[in-house]
């Protein structure tokens, strides 16, 4: 990566719990094809995109073609229809980098910003609750930064106040997965990595909502568990994201459907609950 971006540079996903939880132990891994790394603030992320991907292009990275975005757009392809920029690093297509972008401000849903590059245009795709998962970062020894946990809870919280029908395109042990059931069962995953922890976690989620949505934070926060609420009194839901738990970060914890239910009945006591009286909310 360009040195000078790299404090611009969050780490979110997979790999940034990995980071945070296990880099102490050589025996544990984390299973992932790709690495999100958001650009922040959102000024420099256009000049940022564009050197990361100069840089990396010309010492071998590669882009990934599949799928029906791959190849680069033409100054004539519409903002939304840009390919995202995944990158394979050399000699390899086991993993990719993504690039993404926090929003300009609390308002601005999902969206694209173009990126003009020699070998054609790319975008950068933009989704509401990035800001939370960038908030107050964790500096690695690499320079660059890691999400913390819990922001990464609190933003797949928010971005799921009601569990859709969309489903992910890969299976889990075989098996189709709603994106509402997987994204909230890593808010599972991390609060049950997060045991001695999550006591902690109000403070942070009630600084980092106000931050990052100033005007509304008080609307957001208290729906902030309707979709944990109904994952948690759903068996099937509870199913879907118990699987793809056991198969993710969870993999190396011995773990039940009963005790990570637990967690979540904890998470809703000890941290949403607070977090929507702070809100002023009134059962």
């Amino acid at each position: 990566m360009p040195v000078e971006f790299l404090e611009n540079i969050v780490v979110i996903g997979s790999l940034a719990a990995g980071y945070y939880f296990f880099k102490g132990n050589s025996s544990l891994h984390v299973r992932t094809k790709d690495i999100d790394c958001i650009l922040s603030p959102r000024m420099i992320a256009v000049d940022a995109g564009v050197a990361i991907v100069d840089r990396l292009i010309g010492i071998g990275w590669r882009p990934r073609e599949e799928g029906n975005f791959g190849l680069p757009g033409t100054p004539k392809t519409p903002d939304h229809k840009l390919p995202a920029v995944r990158l394979y690093p050399p000699n390899t297509t086991a993993w990719f980098i993504e690039l993404l972008t926090v929003p300009r401000s609390e308002d601005e849903g999902n969206s694209w910003t173009r990126l003009e590059l020699p070998s054609g245009h790319y975008g950068l795709p933009c989704f509401r609750y990035l800001s939370i998962a960038a908030h107050d970062p964790i500096k690695t020894a690499l320079g660059l930064y890691c999400a913390r946990p819990e922001m990464m809870a609190l933003a797949n919280l928010l971005e799921h106040p009601v569990i859709g029908t969309q489903t992910m395109n890969s299976l889990f042990a075989g098996r189709s997965i709603k994106r509402g059931n997987k994204d909230l069962g890593r808010v599972l995953a991390l609060a049950r990595l997060s045991e001695n922890e999550i006591e902690n976690w109000h403070e942070a989620w009630h600084r980092a909502i106000k931050t990052c949505f100033p005007t509304n934070w008080r609307n957001l926060a208290v729906h902030a568990g309707d979709g944990l609420r109904a994952l948690l009194d759903s068996r099937e839901d509870m199913m879907e994201a118990f699987i793809t738990c056991i198969t993710g970060l969870l993999a190396y914890r011995a773990v039940t459907q009963d005790q990570l239910r637990i967690t979540g009945l904890r998470l809703v006591q000890e941290v949403i609950e607070p977090l929507e009286q702070a809100a002023g909310r009134m059962d």
